[in-house]
């Protein structure tokens, strides 16, 4: 087979020279659109379901979440496991999927039991699922610069601004903000003012939401236009909570600024966010979907952040904490460096040793041409460029630069030797 192999080859080099040619072009081509990532995603096929009941002590999240969602999504086709944690006013539940499995098909088939689940769930309480990025999605994580402006200002810059504009760039899954603290008006209740007056702390709530709505109106016509009529009736500052009435006394409204307080705060933290030991800050985290070319998406993450400076307040800037794209340009460059330096080391190797040039041509062309094959297969494969795969093609290029080495210095040799042969 082999020496047929080698006949054809030898009788019809234009026709192999034309398939070399296409595997080149082919695997060029392979390249660009090759995945290309710092580490492999070895990951499992996964889907997260989050539930978050606040205040509620582990024990009492496991009994009337964590427990019924495990029992109602057993029995979707192709699960492997199922996992369920339980910590102080949170739940999460992991499903594990073969890994032929397609990741939104099985999110889809998570969706159609969590919408039965919904029933058994307390009151309030909404399972929803978690991002569809894998164990390696973090891609880039960044935080605000900015000095003078409080933690709330930029987190609240960070929700309502950046996080909605760096959601939209293809392939990122989730931007998840870290640090600072989410603004809300408090209303600090005194007990012995309700006592007072005789009034409830579930009337101060359901006053309080009440108020913090606006009505629906109609369309009416007068003199020949039309007017839709509505009512304005949603909180704009803090002074619009306190003239809220909860009650009355003596035909005179009891406002909740008659029995307490509002102020300006921040939401129940459990951790903080702390940059180089030089104090709290404020950002976010990419996250990468499934199957996405980490160095593509890093890029367009960075493009769109480039938009959004421009809109940010004085003073406030971009800072970048971690970014992969590094590592990958880093792996890349160095598979490029390694190819280069071998190629010039063996063509003069085999020049000199063999003093005949077209013996390094054919060394030449082989290494670019056995690479392209390697990332036709890859892609064929489902691999992704990483530190792994790219590390082996490295080493394979040595055994292919011994192999060529070898092949072509027998060839020579034998073919001198016939020569030599066919002139005695």
């Amino acid at each position: 087979m082999v020496e047929k192999l080698i006949s054809f080859s030898l009788r019809n080099k234009y026709v192999v020279l034309i398939i070399a040619g296409i595997l080149f072009v082919w695997g060029v081509y392979s390249v660009g659109n090759n995945p290309i990532d710092a580490i492999p995603d070895v990951s499992e096929n996964q889907v997260i379901v989050f539930t978050e009941w606040a205040g509620r002590s582990p024990q009492v999240i496991e009994d009337q979440v964590t427990f019924p969602l495990v029992s109602n999504l057993q029995g979707i086709p192709m699960v492997k496991n199922i996992r369920g944690t339980s910590m102080f006013g949170m739940s999460f539940v992991y499903i594990i999927f073969e890994d032929e499995a397609d990741v939104y098909w099985a999110r889809t088939r998570v969706l159609e039991r969590l919408s039965s689940a919904q029933q058994l769930m307390p009151t309030g309480v909404t399972p929803t699922l978690g991002p569809d990025g894998t164990g390696v999605g973090h891609i880039y994580w960044y935080t605000l610069n900015a000095k003078g402006y409080d933690l709330g200002e930029l987190r609240a810059l960070q929700d309502w601004y950046v996080k909605f504009a760096l959601q939209s760039v293809p392939g990122v899954s989730e931007v998840a903000s870290f640090g600072g603290f989410q603004k809300q008006y408090q209303i600090v209740i005194d007990p012995h003012k309700l006592t007072y007056y005789n009034i409830s702390l579930p009337q101060v709530l359901k006053a309080t939401k009440e108020n913090n709505n606006d009505v629906s109106g109609r369309k009416i016509e007068m003199s020949g236009m039309s007017y839709i009529v509505r009512g304005l009736g949603y909180i704009q500052k803090k002074e619009d909570i306190e003239r809220i009435a909860v009650g009355v006394s003596n035909s005179i409204p009891i406002t909740i600024r008659d029995v307490g307080t509002v102020q300006q705060g921040g939401d129940l933290r459990l951790g903080i966010f702390d940059e180089n030991g030089e104090g709290e800050a404020v950002g976010g985290i990419i996250v990468m979907r499934y199957n996405e070319n980490a160095d593509k998406v890093i890029a367009a993450v960075k493009e769109k952040m480039k938009e959004v400076s421009k809109g940010l307040p004085a003073g406030v800037t971009f800072k970048t904490s971690y970014d992969r794209s590094t590592l990958i340009e880093e792996a890349v460059k160095s598979v490029k460096g390694t190819l280069l330096e071998v190629m010039i080391a063996v063509s003069l190797v085999v020049f000199f040793f063999l003093l005949h040039w077209r013996s390094a041509i054919i060394i030449l062309i082989q290494m670019p041409i056995s690479i392209a094959v390697a990332f036709i297969l890859l892609n064929a494969f489902n691999i992704s460029s990483n530190i792994m795969s790219l590390t082996g093609i490295i080493l394979a290029i040595g055994v292919i630069v011994d192999d060529s080495i070898v092949m072509v210095e027998n060839s020579y040799r034998r073919l001198a030797n016939a020569s030599s042969e066919r002139k005695e």
